[in-house]
């Protein structure tokens, strides 16, 4: 449980940290770019990499400036504007481009400067003036050229005006949103303190306007999204694309949706519609540019062959116009995911093509509530699933989270046009398995340690690993559990002590061979030494790590005891060493299982009546002559494993009789002839307890001369005999009563 408690403070605290990113607490760079860093490799894989016809960029190229040079005078635009809806027939323009100064190049001034002075005197001159003057306006020229034409005309919004800076210059048209309007929604819209327009006379030609700068950009300085949308004194403005796209339905009213329609607030800020077209927005009113492909993803025509004529008809012809530049003198570059310079007249076309198409993909203003949603489902998982996987299993486990996250973020992008974070929880699912990789190194080997100062003398240093990776809790303090006990000591080892009477040193090494390898068969069959009482090994089979199988393992060990002490006949031939016959005893049952003793010294041991029985069962194997007894309730534990059945006793301090066995192996190792022998012992033992002592002598009798003699068959001859001379009483059971131990 401490170490659960303590993987569940390191998710939280990891979790606070992101969190507060997804909240917008604080910022962080480097989550920031993983962020962007996800948009942008979902945008390239699916860039549709199409030409969109409908639109057509008008380039101010270097071409055009060569052919016009630079400043225009408002009477090339007027000539540009007369040649593209007259001669070309397109269906709709947009300049990205701000006209907020008079016509620098009308030559105006210079008419006045002639009036005033040197012509002043001329005759008549000074009467014509006005009509030349009114000749020589560019802007009204212009004006008069875009007059009842779907002409959207560019302009700037300033965020703040440093001091002594004029706030607005130019006039502005008129707002989608005016202040009434404006009064009924509360949404964070990007306010301004200016305006950078365009003069007075072209503004009054036409209805229509809309902004081209980009407030609020990413911090790499990358065009990924745009306001639709911004706020001067009260009153709400389209920008340049939204405005064409507007001009391009007809003078399509502009509305905004939300969900649910009366709740009208930033967070519940859906789209902003332009008659039956749409264009999902976030809580700033703000969208994802839907790029199309690289630049050239519009037709491109040269505004010198639109003043020439020379352009191809069939390119403009009922075509969305743009009029923009990409001369290196006019510096419109912008950096973008798809390249760092980008025209910045191709971002509106973009813009205005994936809201023709549907195709704008929407960053939710609730967009932090699903990253926070993501980033607690998977500190959920990484807290609650993690810890319980193999050392393998955890990464996978990691894998798949970043597999779902890349399927989810891929999958509603394509699908649903939906914007969901991607870059932040995949950082953040790898810092969780850092974190939990670093404890589980830190933690986890002072794990091992502590259960190996603990267990490593009871048991083998592969169930000490098993032990750390399982993850439980392993407690030393006393428990009840149903487990198996083993007690196995030297057949006549007072006789054998003697003969090493004056070499003490060589009976030392007697004993350490012989509980080596005892200890070695218990190890390997994942059982738990409790101590080495003189000649004699105690082990148990269920503790420290809980064992389903403990009664099976314990069988197994102790039939393998003879074998492994068979290997070491050799070595004590030659040294003079007397060979080794052990006895072993075998009981399961509930026992208590933990660290006992005093203040002085504590052992890792077991005790109870279960553990008692195993004692007295080793005691018994020479009365019956084999080398492994039993209990009826460790039989259990082996189904398929065959057993001699050797009596029903009542060991000293115990009033419940016992069956005990003898473990043979498993059945379908058992000879046949073995197995009648079985049988066969079997109705001589129910005929013995029975009283019946003809038909029981006659059993044993047979088996004694089957050709596979046993010690049972004389033993209980003999105890026929006696029984003969002198009757059990009346209310004998069959058992055997032991008194002493």
């Amino acid at each position: 449980m401490q170490r659960f408690i303590v993987r569940l403070v390191i998710s939280f605290i990891v979790l606070v940290l992101f969190l507060g990113q997804a909240a917008g607490w604080y910022g962080h760079t480097l989550l920031d770019q993983m962020e962007a860093f996800s948009y942008d490799a979902r945008l390239l894989l699916t860039l549709p990499r199409t030409v969109d016809k409908r639109i057509v960029i008008v380039d101010m190229d270097e071409k055009s400036l060569a052919a016009e040079g630079w400043p225009w005078p408002r009477a090339r635009f007027a000539d540009l504007v007369r040649q593209l809806f007259e001669r070309y027939h397109i269906r709709v323009l947009g300049f990205d481009i701000d006209f907020q100064d008079p016509d620098p190049v009308s030559g105006m001034k210079v008419l006045q400067s002639l009036a005033q002075g040197q012509l002043a005197d001329l005759p008549g001159f000074a009467q014509r003036v006005p009509a030349l003057l009114e000749q020589l306006d560019g802007d009204r020229a212009f004006a008069a050229a875009i007059a009842g034409k779907p002409v959207v005309l560019g302009l700037f919004f300033k965020q703040h005006v440093p001091a002594g800076e004029e706030a607005a210059t130019g006039a502005i048209c008129a707002p989608v949103l005016d202040a009434a309007a404006r009064r009924l929604l509360e949404v964070d819209f990007t306010p301004n303190e200016g305006y950078g327009g365009n003069v007075a006379p072209l503004q009054a030609a036409t209805p229509y306007c809309g902004f081209f700068d980009n407030p609020g950009g990413d911090e790499d300085g990358l065009f990924r999204h745009v306001p639709l949308l911004q706020e001067y004194q009260g009153q709400v403005y389209p920008s340049l694309a939204l405005a064409v796209t507007q001009a391009a339905l007809g003078n399509a009213p502009v509305s905004l949706e939300f969900e649910p329609p009366d709740v009208k607030t930033s967070l519940n800020l859906e789209q902003v519609r332009i008659g039956r077209a749409q264009a999902p927005v976030d809580g700033k009113a703000a969208i994802y540019v839907p790029y199309r492909g690289p630049q050239g993803s519009f037709p491109y025509v040269s505004a010198a062959d639109v003043l020439h004529g020379t352009a191809d008809p069939q390119v403009l012809d009922g075509a969305v116009v743009l009029v923009g530049t990409t001369a290196a003198a006019l510096s419109d570059w912008r950096s973008t995911p798809l390249s760092n310079v980008f025209p910045g007249v191709e971002i509106h076309a973009n813009i205005i093509s994936g809201i023709l198409d549907h195709r704008i993909r929407q960053k939710a203003p609730y967009y932090s509530g699903i990253e926070c949603l993501l980033l607690l489902l998977i500190a959920a998982l990484m807290s609650l699933v993690y810890p319980r996987l193999s050392p393998l299993q955890g990464p996978l486990l990691v894998l798949g989270i970043i597999a779902a996250l890349f399927a989810l973020g891929f999958g509603l992008w394509s699908g649903a046009n939906f914007i969901t974070p991607l870059g932040d929880p995949v950082v953040f699912t790898l810092a969780l398995f850092l974190a939990q990789m670093l404890y589980s190194y830190f933690g986890e080997s002072r794990r091992v340690r502590t259960l190996s100062r603990q267990f490593g003398q009871y048991i083998p240093p592969q169930l000490v690993d098993e032990m750390a990776a399982s993850g439980k809790e392993i407690s030393m303090s006393g428990e009840s559990r149903e487990m198996t006990v083993l007690f196995s000591d030297i057949r006549g080892f007072t006789t054998i002590s003697e003969q090493f009477r004056d070499k003490p040193q060589e009976l030392t090494h007697l004993m350490n061979e012989f509980l080596g390898v005892l200890t070695e068969v218990v190890f390997r069959h994942r059982g738990t030494i409790d101590k080495y009482m003189g000649d004699a090994v105690m082990a148990f089979w269920g503790a420290p790590l809980e064992d389903s199988a403990h009664a099976f393992h314990a069988l197994e060990a102790a039939m393998e005891f003879p074998q492994a002490l068979r290997k070491l006949d050799a070595a004590f031939d030659a040294r003079g060493w007397p060979r080794l016959q052990i006895g072993v005893g075998l009981n399961s049952g509930p026992m208590m299982v933990g660290n006992m003793g005093s203040e002085f010294r504590l052992a890792y041991t077991v005790l109870g009546d279960a553990v008692n029985l195993g004692s007295r069962l080793e005691s018994k194997t020479k009365e019956y002559g084999v080398g492994v007894i039993c209990s009826e309730s460790t039989r259990a534990g082996a189904p398929d494993w065959a057993f001699r059945e050797l009596d029903l006793v009542k060991v000293k301090g115990k009033n419940e009789p016992v069956t005990i066995y003898e473990p043979l192996g498993p059945k379908d190792a058992v000879d046949p002839g073995l197995r009648q022998d079985l049988t066969r012992l079997r109705q001589a033992l129910r005929a013995y307890r029975a009283q019946r002592w003809d038909e029981a002598e006659r059993e044993f009798f047979g088996l004694s001369r089957s050709g596979r003699p046993h010690p049972q068959y004389e033993l209980y001859l003999e105890r026929i005999a006696a029984m003969r001379l002198q009757p059990p009483p009346a209310d004998w059971d069959g058992a055997t009563v032991f008194q002493t131990k």
